[in-house]
């Protein structure tokens, strides 16, 4: 089975205000579109994904990921995350309804393509299913087979609320880069632990890290 994956990204200016603490205005933009490139050329390189769709509504993310091989969806509700996951699925399954999809985060700079592989593998076995993020809280994938709603609920609390919803959640073991997002400086620290992708990398070394 292979996987479209639907890649949401805000406004680049907009992104990581909570990385305050550890990058200042002028850095956390170019920061969130390193993350998002990571992300992307990762998923990209998964034996388990056919393609990438990114939705977002910022002209410089657009052209960086859609360089890197993503499809480009605009957000056009402009109405929150799961909106544009909402509409981003249906563009894609108006062409390919027999597609599996996953909603991931853009955030997961240290994302491993074979660590991805083993969670889609994992999820082809039920119609939605989710991963919970390192921090145990949020999600940072839903999955769902053909012929079933995606059913985002992402946000505050998207752990229970996926799980509330009837997605199965996942516990593969050895995943740890597919589950850890960034939005603190903490888990930033984290990710860079794990090893993350160039972007990050080169984006990060003009950050004053402590512990780093």
């Amino acid at each position: 089975m292979l996987w479209t994956l639907v890649v949401p990204l805000k406004p680049l200016e907009r992104a990581k205000s909570r990385l305050a603490d550890t990058a200042d205005d002028g850095l956390r933009p170019g920061l969130a579109l390193a993350f998002a490139q990571d992300t992307v050329a990762a998923a990209l390189a998964c034996p388990a994904v056919k393609d990438v769709a990114v939705v977002t509504n910022d002209g410089l993310a657009g052209r960086e990921l859609g360089a890197l091989g993503a499809r480009i969806v605009p957000d056009e509700p402009a109405g929150g995350l799961n909106a544009a996951l909402a509409h981003a699925t249906a563009v894609v399954r108006a062409t390919r309804p027999e597609s599996p999809v996953a909603a991931l985060n853009a955030d997961l700079p240290a994302l491993r393509p074979l660590e991805l592989s083993r969670v889609l593998q994992a999820a082809a076995e039920f119609p939605r299913a989710f991963l919970p993020d390192a921090a145990g809280v949020g999600t940072t994938l839903l999955a769902a087979r053909p012929g079933t709603e995606l059913r985002p609920a992402f946000g505050t609390d998207s752990r229970a609320r996926h799980r509330a919803s009837g997605a199965v959640e996942l516990r593969p073991a050895g995943v740890d880069s597919v589950r850890q997002d960034v939005d603190t400086g903490e888990d930033l620290r984290a990710a860079l632990a794990l090893g993350v992708g160039p972007h990050t990398a080169a984006a990060a070394a003009r950050l004053l890290i402590p512990g780093q």
